[in-house]
């Protein structure tokens, strides 16, 4: 399984347009081949801060999400709504339980 973790910036002001840019990429993303979970979640304490978390597959899954045409669109969205300062890390897992 690929997970992918981390975060990137919002302008502070841009919460309600990115609501419905983010809701279309998360909904085609998960209807993906290979999508395990896909989420983002603004932070309770720094609202211009917004966690990712990504599971997949395989890491040939995340890379053909990654070249898909919401992604792509997603993206064109970027500069409008501030998002910036990413920090995103791919983590190759080989077990994983409940905890």
């Amino acid at each position: 399984m690929i997970l992918v973790t981390g975060t990137v910036r919002i302008r502070a002001d841009a919460h309600a347009a990115a609501r419905p840019v983010m809701e279309k990429v998360m909904r085609l993303s998960r209807a993906e081949k290979g999508c395990i979970s896909y989420a983002y979640a603004f932070d309770v304490l720094d609202m211009t801060l917004v966690h990712v978390i990504e599971q997949w597959e395989s890491l040939e899954d995340l890379e053909a999400h990654q070249q898909s045409a919401h992604v792509a669109e997603w993206r064109t969205h970027w500069p409008d709504l501030g998002i910036g300062d990413r920090k995103l890390t791919i983590h190759k897992v080989s077990e994983s339980k409940a905890l």
